[in-house]
């Protein structure tokens, strides 16, 4: 290898520690911005969405919480990436004038760091774009079960922003010592930005070392004030992930919980059973429901099966239903508005399925928003958030400016049901409407469920109460077959809590990343205040006052950007949370928790330099 080529190889090799740093914190910028940008794909929230999971509901609380995650997550990388390369072209502006002291042309010096940014910039984009890739095949088998190609095309969009975003912060500090002469690039002066001394006061009356970590913090505005926005900017998006993250997960897992039904046995004919099955893993985006005739008349259950369920000792509640797969309609209304009519929805017109259930049975409360069914036998419904989102809502395209499920109604063939709630369910993706049994049967002239829903004693040995069932329904017809359905709705819900787990893992990367960061700028500032130390050495200073100085600066640092991004963070919180959202006093202490860990640690890592520099003898501090 010739001189010309190799000198950026080994200038880079003689601080294996800073370039570790810098190639790492980019990369994994760049691996969370892909990662996201891809796994928000698979949920529905981006471009093109590769699946069809969840309810529509949850969808576009996904899809806006990912959106100001991926937004928050690309302008944290986008400063990480500035910061971390400025610091790196920086730390050679002493390098600069050492070269071109020695006679070495300016053009060839910058030559030689043009080739080291060129080469860590593509080494880490390369790097990242691999981890991100690799993440996102790692979390689609674990959370979807399978991988299949995404958007491809969002690898090189990603690599050739945060290549260009490293290329123009890296050669502003390399154009700027280019135009420096030696003695001004060996100058402290113009070393890491910083300021002339003098322009402000330290603390007064104060002990030693807060005099001198406030002169430190005094000389360094301009790299101050870019440490502060990084790390405001990373506390921000800690914030918004973990509160409004943990918040928006306990209340969808809420509504998920109240709308599915405790550890069901499904008692039905061969084929009614499986697709009740199927349709509820929908929710974790299996198969569509397929060509199914629920109003098959070889489907309705015997009323000897009736006698038989309630017999057995095991059994503490049994929920007749009738599912159907109707067309229905929305039937508009009318309300006064500054003195006039105005009319509510439309008549638009689409597909349920529909489940006909005993209120009594359903007694309590299954929808999000409005109430559940009551028990005086009115036409009632409760509709599915995805009904509530495809029929009810407002069309200005089709000139539909007001629109309210809760204040209007659904017809179902001739029977016109009042909407009274709406449900967030994992059966058929919420595209389900809950109607009282003896209502749906009038309506469609059925004379008989097709369903039954069973819950067994908590006190019983589970297998054998269904070996019980099984054997009490088959003495009405070796047709029946039971279905427990409990593995289903808890890998449902396990789906649920994956989900928000992965998304909530990106901002852990990052802060990792800005942790490495300011790592790096606590490694620089002291190397450049080695000569400093080395004089309080000298004349009888103990070795751990290097220490002292460098976590009284890191906590300054540490808690100012905290303070402005904790303050930030909280406003977006608000703004992106959910309407009631379910906040319990365990989430605040967890919020708490996480938030007072990442502090820490940060701090904690920040303090690796001076130890490593406290326990160093005086005559190997240059």
């Amino acid at each position: 290898m010739s001189s010309d080529s190799g000198f950026p190889i080994n200038d880079l090799k003689r601080r294996p520690l800073q370039t570790g740093i810098v190639v790492t914190t980019l990369t994994l910028s760049v691996a969370s911005t892909l990662f996201l940008l891809l796994f928000s794909s698979r949920l529905g929230g981006g471009i093109a969405s590769s699946t069809s999971a969840f309810t529509i509901g949850l969808n576009n609380i996904f899809s806006q919480f990912i959106t100001f995650i991926g937004v928050l997550v690309f302008l944290v990388g986008a400063v990480l990436t500035s910061f971390i390369i400025f610091l790196m072209m920086t730390q050679r502006t002493r390098d600069f004038g050492l070269i071109k002291a020695a006679g070495c042309p300016s053009s060839l010096v910058g030559g030689y760091f043009m080739t080291e940014l060129l080469l860590v910039t593509s080494v880490s984009c390369l790097l990242g774009i691999l981890f991100g890739l690799l993440a996102d095949f790692m979390a689609a088998n674990v959370v979807f079960g399978g991988y299949m190609l995404g958007n491809w095309w969002s690898a090189l969009v990603v690599f050739f922003v945060f290549f260009g975003l490293a290329l123009f912060f890296g050669l502003q500090p390399l154009l700027k010592v280019a135009k420096m002469s030696a003695i001004d690039a060996l100058s402290l002066v113009s070393y890491y930005g910083l300021v002339v001394e003098g322009k402000h006061r330290a603390l007064s009356h104060s002990a030693l070392t807060w005099r001198l970590a406030s002169r430190g913090i005094m000389r360094r505005i301009s790299p101050i004030v870019r440490v502060v926005i990084l790390l405001a900017t990373v506390f921000v998006l800690l914030t918004v992930s973990v509160a409004g993250g943990l918040i928006a997960k306990d209340t969808t897992t809420a509504w998920i919980n109240q709308a599915s039904e405790d550890g069901p046995i499904v008692i039905a004919y061969k084929g009614m059973g499986e697709q009740y099955e199927l349709l509820l893993s929908n929710f974790r985006g299996a198969t569509e429901h397929g060509d199914f005739n629920y109003s098959d008349p070889k489907l309705a259950l015997p009323n000897s099966v009736v006698a038989q369920i309630r017999g057995l000792s095991s059994v503490a509640a049994a929920d007749f239903r009738l599912v159907l797969y109707e067309t229905v309609k929305e039937v508009n209304n009318y309300t006064v508005i500054d003195g006039g009519n105005v009319v509510i929805g439309s008549d638009r017109v689409g597909t349920s399925l529909i489940i006909g259930l005993d209120p009594q049975i359903m007694s309590r409360n299954f929808s999000s928003k409005g109430r559940s069914l009551s028990n005086d036998g009115a036409l009632e419904a409760v509709v599915g958030d995805s009904i509530s989102q495809t029929l009810y809502y407002p069309d200005p395209s089709k000139r539909i400016s007001v629109s309210d499920p809760l204040m209007e109604r659904i017809q179902i063939r001739n029977f016109i049901f009042d909407i009274v709630g709406v449900a967030i369910t994992p059966l058929n993706n919420a595209y389900v409407t809950y109607v009282p049994l003896e209502q749906l049967m009038g309506a469609t002239g059925v004379s008989s469920p097709n369903m039954i829903l069973v819950t067994i004693e908590a006190s019983v040995d589970r297998g054998a109460a269904i070996s019980d069932i099984q054997t009490a329904i088959n003495l009405v017809d070796q047709d029946l077959e039971v279905i427990d359905l409990s593995s289903t709705i808890n890998r449902n819900k396990l789906f649920l809590n994956s989900t928000w787990q992965t998304i909530m893992f990106v901002p852990l990367v990052t802060l990792v990343s800005a942790g490495m960061c300011f790592v790096g700028y606590i490694m620089l500032t002291l190397d450049e205040r080695r000569q400093e130390f080395a004089v309080l050495r000298s004349v009888g200073a103990k070795p751990r006052i290097i220490l002292r100085i460098s976590a009284i600066e890191s906590a300054i640092v540490l808690l100012s950007s905290l303070g402005v991004g904790l303050s930030f963070g909280v406003i977006l919180t608000l703004m992106i949370l959910m309407s009631n959202p379910l906040v319990t006093v365990m989430t605040l202490l967890t919020i708490v928790v996480w938030l007072g860990c990442a502090l820490a640690a940060m701090f904690l890592c920040s303090l690796y330099p001076a130890v490593k520099l406290s326990k160093t003898p005086i005559l190997d501090i240059p």
